[in-house]
């Protein structure tokens, strides 16, 4: 981000070691060292706030995809629905008629 080299570093020390002295100079990075550590927090929170957004937004845009599509496939389809609700109608229809004679029993009368 910033093209910070070695000999720009080195400049940057020396000044600070003249403004601000050699004995203040611990107290000056450790300040220092604070407030970046603060400004990359704040980095990464409103970094991971804008990727949770960019998230949000493609799963919503997906799912409108995936309505749009399940709407088409039932437009193109209307009887399999129908045929699924008849289906487990028939099977229980045909179910009691078997389960009338009990096992080992005589058939029932004709």
């Amino acid at each position: 981000m910033f093209d910070v080299g070695a000999s720009e570093l080195l400049l940057i020390a020396v000044v600070a070691i003249v403004v601000i002295g050699p004995k203040d100079m611990p107290l000056a990075m450790r300040t220092a060292g604070r407030w970046i550590g603060k400004i990359r927090r704040i980095s990464n929170h409103f970094r991971a706030g804008i990727e949770t957004m960019i998230r949000e937004a493609e799963l919503e845009e997906m799912e409108k995809k995936w309505r749009e599509q399940n709407e088409t496939i039932m437009d193109r389809y209307p009887d399999a629905e129908a045929e699924a609700r008849a289906e487990p109608a028939a099977n229980a229809e045909a179910e009691p008629k078997e389960a009338e004679s009990p096992p080992g029993g005589p058939p029932p009368p004709p």
